[in-house]
């Protein structure tokens, strides 16, 4: 799937908002706000994140030029780790790895991590598909599940 990365705008927040809150997105990536409804808390979040200069977020297009989900680079150096999230509707599509493709394009940094509920195969598979190798795990609080989780830690040193 055709994707491309821009900077976000203020009118992709109700984008991500919506997907923020999704019951099946929230129950995937697990590892969530703890009151992700909370709409003041969210853009208080998207504020933090859009003002911090340590972070490379970029808003995920589609072909027709919709908002599909975002993706981003954050935390001090040699901890740098990735993350996205891509609105459900657009699942199993191939989204989600050109959206990472592209992003890894852009920061040349490296070693850099990332972190998937261990059930959350779909992820787990699109960070293979991006290089990152299965380098550990642990459990953690997921505030999605309500319970702690096994959590799969991956690396890409290349």
């Amino acid at each position: 799937m055709g994707v491309s990365l821009r900077e976000v705008r203020d009118g992709d927040l109700p984008v991500f908002y919506a997907h923020s809150i999704d019951p099946e997105g929230l129950r995937m990536a697990a590892f969530t706000a703890e009151e992700p409804s909370d709409r003041a808390r969210f853009h208080a979040h998207w504020a933090r994140i859009r003002q911090d200069p340590a972070v490379l977020v970029r808003a995920v297009e589609g072909e027709s030029g919709g908002v599909l989900g975002h993706v981003a680079v954050f935390g001090p150096a040699g901890e740098r780790e990735v993350t996205y999230w891509i609105g459900r509707e657009h699942w199993g599509r191939g989204v989600a790895t050109a959206a990472l493709r592209e992003l890894l394009g852009l920061v040349s940094e490296r070693p850099l991590y990332a972190r998937a509920a261990a059930d959350n195969e779909g992820s787990i598979r699109v960070l293979g598909k991006c290089g990152f190798v299965v380098t550990g795990g642990e459990r953690g609080f997921a505030n999605a599940r309500g319970k702690e989780i096994d959590e799969v830690l991956l690396t890409l040193d290349r």
